[in-house]
This record gives C-alpha cells, structure tokens and sequence, in this order.
C-alpha cells in the first residue's frame, strides 16, 4: 500500500491480526478445558438433581431442567464414555498444569520483544504451543503425568505472547488510540467462544482427540498470515503509506518535546534502540506500576474463574450435556469481546474530546471491569439451584471484564512507552499464577463435594478479589507518564555532556535548566 487512497490502513490489518493471534492463543489454551469434561468417567447424577430437587430449576431456553437435562446427560453418557477416573483435584492439576511455568516468561517475554521484535517472539510463542498441541492426546493415553507435563511446556512457552505485544502497540498506535487498539488483545475471548463449541461439536461427531489436532491445525494456518502481513513497526513495513507512516510518528511525538518525527523514525527502525538499557531500580520503586499491577490481579483471578471452571460447573451443578455446556462456556466470551470494543470506543471519545483525563478514564474502566465483575460474581455465588440466573450473571460479568482493555492493559503503556513490554512482563509474571491458583483453589473446594455451598465458596473468594483490586485503583491509580521512562535518552545526554569540551558542557547545563529549554538547544544546534 505505498499508492492510491488506502481502503485499509496498516493499523487496521494489525489490529485483525492480533485479533485471530489472541484468539489462537486462548483456543490452544482453553480447548482442554471442554474436551475434559467427557475424558473423565461421568458422574451419575448432576449436584442440581441431588440438592435441588426436580421442580425448582429451569434450563434457560425456558424447559424444566431436571427432566431434560437429566434425560440429555444420560444419552450423552451413552455416546461417550469416559476414560479416566480422575477426581476433581486430578482435573484441576490438568488444568491448572498450563499456568505453572506460564509466569517464567512473562519478563523474558517483553526483553525479547525489545530485541527481537514483537513479530518473532508473539509469533513462535503461538505457533510452538500449537505444534505441542497434536502430541496431547498421545500424552494423555500415556499418562496423566505425560498430559500435565505437555500442558505445563506449552504454558511455559506461551508466557511470551502477552508481554511481547505491548512493544509493538507502543510503536504502532497512537495513545488516543490505544483502547481501541487493544480491545484486539481481547480476541482471546472470542477465542475462548469460538473453542467451547467448537470442541463440543467436535467431540459430538468425532471423539475428544480431534479437538486438539484441529485447534493446532488452526494455530498454524494463522502463523503463515502472520508472518507476511505484520511488521515491528511502521518503518519496517514495506506496503504502508507515508501519509500513515508519518501520522503515527506525529502522534506518537505530540507530548514528548525532545523527541521529533526523525528520532521517532531512527528509534523504531533500530530493534536495539536507544532504550535498551532498562531503569530496574526506578521501575521497581514506582508506587503507580505497582497499583496497576495489583488492579490488574483481581481482573485475571475473576476471568479466570469463570473461563476454566464453567464448563465443569453447569456440567457437575446444574447437570447441563456437553453441547449446552460448550454453548453456555463460549457464549460469555463473545459479549466480553463485544463490549469491550464498546467501551473502548466510549475510552477514546472521552480522551479525544478531553471530557476526562487519561487517569480518569482507566480508573472508570477498571470500576466496570473488577468491581462490576465482583457485584455480579457476588450474585452468581447465591444464584443456586437457578440456571438461568446463573447464566445470565456469568455472561454479564465475564462480559464487563472486557473493560480491561481500556483500563489496566493499556495503562502499562501509559505509564511508560519506552518499557511498556518490560512493566507488562513483571505484572504478568506476578498475576499469571492466578491461573493455576485459581484452578487449585477450585480444586480444594469441590474435591469430591461437587456442592452448591462450595462452589459458592470459590465465587465469593474471586469477588473477594475484585473488589480489593477496584478499590486500590480507585484510591491510588494513575497514568501519568513516569519520570524514567525517558531514562536512557537522559542518560546518553549526560555521556554526551561528559564526553564534550568544558564550554560545551557548561552550554548543555545552561540548556537542560533554562526555562526555555527548547529554544537554548536550538540555538546549540544552529551555532554547531
């Protein structure tokens, strides 16, 4: 796209792109999540015909559900059987397996990025955990040990995609953009949709193998458009517009004074820039990263429980058959994605028409995301022998949690362009265990006491953990830029300064504190 009127901008494709490689990305994830249900040996009867009685539920198309889901779970019982006697703590440990190392490369993951370029590492750490995913069923025959161990090196592996792509957004996307942009972040909700029923069809005309050799195939395919169509940054990009090209340096320079269009271009064309040194001391003392690091915990743990345990809950308590389990799971996924786009839309506005500050807006995201989802997590806790509230307040309050991307997700990046990929690798790496945790958690609970009361005990803990995190942002979220994020442009200035003639230095000190700084440095320029 170097001619002509552009039809689709460069940002657009790579919004699509990140889109379907989020989407990957949940779906090589969750797919286990579904296909367990009918790996194990199924239970005669569903929590909610034991504790509930006949008559006081009803299946949310409007039918009594105990008769029909009874009736739905027995055929299905006669169509599959399952394989594997593992109890409830066994199911969680294969759950839960993939976030066990998932952490490790968080950090790793946003270095890389710096280095390597986004395309490579977001790249490989979809595709790899796709080629691991046709040896699954060959490791569950094995063992259950051989199936947590591929589990837990695809989570290990994947641990590189989410930190990774924060690089790229800092050097793409212009900030009054940046919401919208990363509500493609949140294809992994549509992703985790898709995956639901999708494996339940799959299962329902071939077996719970296919699932994994059919989600990996899929990986796959996405890769080879990856790696044609995405570029680290809009100077590497061989098809893109000037006009775009030179919009996004304009945008990117609009509130830094000391960085011009040229800069702008020189950075981004340079992998190893002149940000690579990175400010550890300063980062880790910052009381705003570690507020965004603490909302954004509640907000993992409430997802999470919701997108590893739904399956097993309207299966195991409300007794519904795999093909409305697979349905109910993926449908919540698919209104997060909705509005998030949504929302982030409203974010922008907001910011582009300067009816709210930056901060104001991320602290008003993460107020619907966490402390939304905790009201609604409270409610599905006391929900009870009810399906179709059940269903109802687990589809809204996944769906609120798609506030995130206008919220503590993109808030890294407000804080720091220069590190964004850095501050989001420490955050994942402290809120990834979340994932198994949660899983654990649940594992404890219900182990053999498939109850109402304690699957109320795990929905209370998650909006225990929302709300925390809500209130914290609200007291003492910002997203301001920090001081170090142009730590080693300052740092490059001062070797300069050291390096130069004692008039010359004197000359620097004189520009760097006058009040008009920029017009002293212009005149350097100009007598050099």
């Amino acid at each position: 796209m170097t001619k002509g009127k552009e039809w689709i901008s460069c940002r657009d494709v790579l919004w699509l792109m990140v889109f379907w490689g989020f989407g990957i990305n949940y779906m090589l994830r969750n797919n286990l999540n579904l296909a367990i249900v009918t790996m194990v040996v199924p239970r005669e009867k569903s929590v909610a015909a034991t504790e509930c009685g006949s008559g006081n539920s009803t299946y949310f198309d409007g039918r009594n559900s105990t008769s029909t889901l009874q009736a739905a779970a027995a055929a299905e019982q006669q169509q599959q059987h399952g394989q594997y006697p593992w109890n409830e703590y066994q199911q969680s440990m294969a759950l839960g397996a993939y976030y066990w190392l998932h952490w490790l490369l968080q950090l790793p993951g946003g270095l890389l990025a710096r280095r390597y370029g986004t395309k490579m590492i977001f790249g490989l750490g979809n595709v790899l955990v796709a080629v691991l995913g046709f040896a699954l069923p060959y490791a569950t025959h094995y063992s259950l040990g051989a199936l947590v161990a591929v589990r837990a090196l695809q989570g290990l592996i994947s641990g590189v995609v989410w930190p990774s792509m924060h690089d790229m957004t800092a050097k793409w996307i212009p900030p009054n953009e940046r919401s919208r942009f990363v509500s493609s972040y949140l294809g992994s909700s549509v992703g985790a949709a898709v995956t639901y029923p999708l494996c339940a069809t799959i299962i329902s005309n071939y077996n719970w193998e296919a699932v994994f050799h059919i989600t990996s195939l899929i990986g796959i395919v996405w890769y080879v458009f990856w790696l044609f169509l995405v570029y680290d940054s809009p100077q590497q990009h061989p098809r893109i517009l000037e006009s775009e090209k030179n919009y996004i340096c304009k945008s990117l320079t609009a509130n830094d004074p000391e960085m011009d269009e040229d800069n702008c271009r020189a950075e981004a064309e340079d992998p190893k820039g002149t940000n690579q040194r990175v400010p550890w001391r300063a980062i880790m003392t910052s009381g705003p990263f570690w507020v965004t690091i603490v909302a954004h915990w509640g907000g993992v743990w409430g997802f999470i429980t919701f997108m590893t345990q739904a399956p097993s809950y309207f299966k195991y308590v409300h007794g519904w058959n795999i093909r409305d389990t697979g349905l109910l799971s993926g449908s919540p996924h698919v209104a997060r994605m909705i509005f998030s786009y949504l929302f982030s839309m409203l974010a922008d506005w907001l910011l582009r028409t300067k009816r709210m500050s930056l901060t104001g807006v991320r602290k008003l995201a993460n107020l619907v995301c966490a402390g939304g989802q905790a009201l609604l997590t409270l409610g599905l806790s006391f929900s009870g022998c009810e399906p179709v509230y059940a269903a109802v307040l687990m589809i809204a309050g996944t769906a609120i949690n798609g506030a995130v991307s206008s919220g503590t997700i993109p808030a890294f990046v407000d804080l720091s362009p220069n590190y964004a990929s850095v501050l989001f690798g420490i955050n994942n790496l402290i809120t990834s265990p979340s994932g198994f945790l949660s899983p654990l958690v649940v594992g404890i609970l219900t182990n053999d006491n498939q109850t109402i009361g304690q699957w109320r005990l795990v929905f209370l803990v998650s909006a225990a953990n929302l709300a925390v995190s809500c209130v914290v942002h609200l007291v003492w979220g910002t997203s301001e830029e920090q001081p170090w994020n142009n730590y080693a442009r300052e740092k490059r200035r001062i070797k300069d300064a050291e390096r130069a003639s004692p008039a010359e230095t004197k000359e620097f000190i004189e520009a760097k504190t006058d009040e008009e700084d920029d017009k002293a440095k212009g005149e350097v320029k100009a007598e050099q």
